[in-house]
């Protein structure tokens, strides 16, 4: 499910950039295999509720050349909801902020780059460098799951989880759009300070 989202990419005009971070938040992972399915469920609840202007939530499943093609949109944050193996407790819901690929992945080197029913986030950003694409900032909601073996349904500590990831989730979304929000007019009296 998609939410509609205004385009705020740089104008080709002027080359002014956005008041505001164009956000795409991907809900990855595989439902088949238990707690894997993490993401799928928290981008789910999400985008059946309202989202701030600017930000598009995006349910990609498996299917990271998806992801890899949708990037290219211009967005300037990548925020990832996924099963992530932290060493923690099954549930613990972690904010990680990931590091952005320098250089493309060449599949001349790594292989075939991306098969249309996988998702590895490296594989997936590298193929966007590929393509000519970039990013500034990719953050993850991550989970420690407690199973991802064959079987559909989060296990009981990663279901109790998804609440809180998606209170992490509201409010990484209000810093992202709060660091980008114009500083105020001292000439438009009707913009107040929050």
């Amino acid at each position: 499910m998609t939410t509609p989202l205004v385009d705020t990419m740089t104008d080709p005009e002027t080359g002014a950039r956005p008041t505001r971070a164009r956000v795409l938040v991907a809900g990855i992972g595989n439902i088949f295999l238990g707690d894997d399915g993490f993401g799928v469920e928290v981008v789910q609840r999400v985008a059946a509720r309202p989202v701030p202007e600017g930000v598009e939530v995006v349910d990609f499943g498996i299917r990271g050349l998806h992801l890899a093609y949708q990037l290219l949109d211009g967005y300037d944050v990548l925020v990832l909801v996924d099963a992530l193996p932290v060493g923690e407790a099954p549930g613990t819901v972690v904010l990680v902020e990931a590091e952005v690929p320098d250089t493309p992945s060449d599949p001349e080197i790594t292989g075939p780059a991306l098969d249309a029913h996988t998702m590895s986030p490296a594989v997936v950003l590298g193929t966007l460098a590929y393509l000519g694409g970039s990013i500034d900032r990719v953050l993850v909601v991550g989970c420690q799951p407690a199973t991802v073996e064959e079987g559909i349904g989060l296990s009981e500590p990663v279901a109790a989880a998804v609440d809180n990831a998606l209170t992490m989730l509201d409010e990484v979304l209000s810093d992202l759009l709060t660091e980008s929000d114009p500083p105020p007019d001292p000439t438009n009296p009707q913009r107040t300070e929050p």
